[in-house]
């Protein structure tokens, strides 16, 4: 190891990888809070709130856009980039929208900053999935529906597709990130190994005011979520416990009608 390097393991700059959630700033943890009022550099994905930036006002805010389908900032030079500023010695904060360490490449970063001699702290948060099943109002794991969770990535890093026969095979809850881009091709892959009746969900902007969400069934849902915007971040979630939150929503449905 390097002088260099000896030096940051030794208090000096380290790199925070900091779960920003999924938009609503008020489920930020306090650690996350503690961590970027602390930050002097801070590196901002593409999708975190970027109001999030009063909670860092010591901070050199520079944005490193990702997203699917979009121009992004590549990911070596994101990785160089911190490695740079921590060397010098500064506390840098990566913000990921979300879970850092869900299907935020964490263990890129984690692996090329410690091979650097660069210290890593993680910040857990929020992850979207679990923003969407609040914002339905329902289990993900309701024990009369399945036995658990699986959080699924809609492609591949080879740019393939999961192996959908054996997710269904679990009977779990599925969470799919990254699949609204791919929604057709996704439910028929899908209908190939599930009942067209499956409960199904997608919600788009989970936590914040202009969170839009449709509930239907998997032989539908491609056609009935074309009303939602294609550009907004979006979980698709399937399976019996999504059942759950079309039971209240009906209730909710009777009742106003009820009451008018």
């Amino acid at each position: 190891m390097n002088d260099a390097s000896v030096c940051v393991m030794h208090g000096g700059g380290a790199v925070v990888l900091l779960s920003a959630g999924p938009g609503d700033l008020e489920l930020l943890t306090l650690k996350a809070v503690k961590a970027l009022a602390a930050a002097q550099v801070l590196l901002l994905d593409d999708l975190v709130n970027p109001d999030i930036v009063q909670f860092a006002p010591q901070a050199r805010v520079i944005r490193v856009g990702k997203r699917g389908g979009c121009r992004s900032t590549p990911q070596d030079f994101i990785c160089r980039l911190m490695r740079r500023y921590a060397l010098q010695g500064a506390n840098v904060v990566r913000a990921k929208g979300g879970e850092a360490l869900l299907f935020g490449r964490a263990g890129e970063e984690i692996a090329f900053l410690r091979a650097s001699g660069v210290q890593v702290r993680i910040v857990n948060g929020v992850s979207a999935g679990f923003a969407a099943a609040a914002g339905l109002g329902m289990s993900l794991t309701h024990r009369d529906h399945c036995h658990g969770i699986t959080f699924v990535t809609a492609h591949t890093q080879d740019h393939g597709e999961p192996d959908w026969a054996a997710l269904c095979a679990t009977r779990t809850t599925l969470a799919i990130y990254m699949g609204m881009g791919r929604i057709a091709a996704l439910t028929a892959a899908l209908l190939r190994h599930l009942p067209g009746a499956t409960p199904a969900a997608v919600v788009q902007s989970a936590s914040l005011p202009q969170q839009a969400q449709v509930l239907t069934t998997l032989e539908r849902l491609a056609a009935d979520v074309e009303g939602l915007g294609i550009g907004a971040p979006g979980v698709i979630l399937i399976g019996g416990a999504v059942g759950e939150a079309q039971v209240q929503a009906f209730a909710q449905s009777h009742a106003m009608q009820a009451i008018a």
